[in-house]
């Protein structure tokens, strides 16, 4: 019996996920939650064998929570189901831990593949996300240390045509800020000029809509 946490902010996504899961004769919920924080005090109580988790849990990033559970408990074996099919989530996913990364919108079929592929101490990457770990493999392996969570915000604004001035009055930090996450995201990535960060950014997928602008200008990094 393989026995799973389920980790999803989406109530109704997560009960889904339960009856599916349920229908499996070797597959068993043992707990579910939709919050980061109780998501490493369950899989430290429960050791399930499989955490099947989205990467993004409301306002809080799942990659922390990926990195707390395998250094908690190692026989843990962690799966990413997100919506997200960009080249850096997936490197940061991969990068704290995780055994696998499915897109949601899989198959059922593909989705209890996976949990047993990874159980069975194997790694499993969705079709929609294998080319791009392919095409940008070397990069990943060799590149410095992954991105912040803050750099990949900024980075994924970048890309939408945003200027750092922009940026900054939307994410309510400074100019200065801004500039010194894109030189630290450019030097881990090996990219000079913001116009080669941003074609990067876009080829990757990561952009994104810019936020309503805070009323505060402290520097909130």
């Amino acid at each position: 019996m393989i026995r799973v946490l389920l980790v999803e902010d989406h109530p109704v996504v997560r009960e889904g996920l339960r009856l599916l899961l349920e229908q499996q004769a070797d597959l068993e919920v043992v707990g579910e939650t939709g919050r980061a924080s109780d998501a490493i005090a369950l899989a430290a109580e429960l050791a399930p064998d499989v955490v099947l988790m989205d990467i993004g849990l409301g306002s809080d990033d799942g990659v922390p929570v990926i990195e707390s559970i395998r250094s908690r408990i190692p026989a843990t074996r962690v799966l990413v189901l997100s919506m997200f099919v960009d080249g850096e989530t997936v490197r940061q996913a991969l990068l704290a831990g995780a055994a696998g990364y499915v897109v949601k919108g899989a198959s059922a079929d593909e989705l209890v593949a996976a949990i047993r592929a990874v159980a069975a101490g194997g790694t499993f990457l969705h079709s929609a996300i294998a080319g791009v770990v392919l095409d940008d493999g070397l990069r990943w392996l060799h590149a410095g240390a992954p991105l912040s969570p803050r750099e990949r915000e900024v980075l994924s604004l970048l890309a939408g045509g945003r200027s750092a001035s922009l940026i900054a009055r939307g994410l309510g930090i400074s100019t200065n800020t801004v500039r010194r996450h894109l030189a630290n995201t450019a030097e881990k990535l090996g990219i000079h000029g913001s116009r080669a960060l941003s074609q990067y950014a876009r080829q990757h997928g990561l952009a994104r809509p810019m936020p309503e602008p805070v009323r505060s200008t402290s520097d909130a990094s």
